[in-house]
């Protein structure tokens, strides 16, 4: 067993919230400079640029997991990761099905740029994707899942898009592994706000926006850097887990 240290969920230029620096080669060299061993490209509704990510990592020692940050119907968002491409591509194409079909206001928004694994522009992502899909939070689980991907509510104690004060709960039928709390929030401050999340394993991401945002303070134990041996952590089987340390110093 080794332990990898982890942020997964890193937004790229493809996220119109994200800054002009978040390119393939500065995502891997903040994520390695910060002791990283592990990230998930999880851009809004889309995932035209985890390939580029994943090429600009080839060689590096950082493992790149395919995934995208799904905003629901009812507001939530949900990070969903998988263990591959095709997987992720056939989750991506239900994702552009649900999407509305508006185009983005770049001056309100931000920009959406694809590009290459040099940080080269390739093209603009027209289409809106700071949208709700048609998907309801038990769509995304039994869709996720059944293509044998992981599914994370993502920074469930804040106020926007997130779960529990968004909802209020977490229901029996989604199939939770664990639970990502935001950088604003310790483990313990958020089990004494959230009762409901006792028994659930927690995991901590930067939501990473700026080079300058990667925490690096979740820490899987596993055999490999893969998202089985990451489902296995989140349910504390047999010697893998995920703790939270403390916030290392950049």
């Amino acid at each position: 067993m080794k332990k990898f240290r982890a942020d997964l969920h890193v937004h790229t230029v493809l996220s119109p919230c994200a800054e002009v620096e978040m390119i393939p080669p500065l995502i891997v060299q903040a994520a390695l400079k910060r002791g990283i061993h592990i990230i998930a490209i999880t851009d809004h509704n889309a995932s035209a640029n985890v390939v580029a990510v994943q090429k600009a990592a080839e060689g590096s020692g950082l493992k790149v997991l395919p995934g995208m940050e799904v905003q629901t119907r009812e507001d939530v968002h949900l990070l969903c990761l998988f263990e591959t491409l095709p997987l992720l591509e056939a989750w991506q194409a239900a994702v552009n099905a649900s999407l509305p079909n508006e185009l983005n206001h770049a001056e309100f928004f931000g920009e959406q740029y694809i590009v290459d694994s040099s940080g080269d522009y390739i093209q603009t992502e027209t289409r809106m994707l700071l949208a709700s899909t048609q998907f309801s939070i038990d769509d995304v689980f039994k869709e996720v899942d059944a293509l044998g991907g992981l599914v994370i509510p993502a920074h469930i104690d804040r106020s926007s898009y997130g779960l529990l004060p968004t909802l209020g709960l977490i229901a029996d039928q989604w199939h939770v592994l664990g639970l990502e709390i935001s950088r604003h929030i310790t483990p313990q401050k958020a089990h004494i706000k959230f009762p409901a999340i006792e028994n659930y394993t927690l995991v901590q991401n930067g939501d990473v926006h700026r080079l300058n945002e990667f925490l690096g303070s979740t820490v899987f134990t596993l055999a490999e850097p893969t998202l089985h041996e990451i489902c296995m952590a989140l349910k504390n089987e047999n010697q893998r887990q995920a703790v939270i340390e403390n916030m290392p110093d950049k």
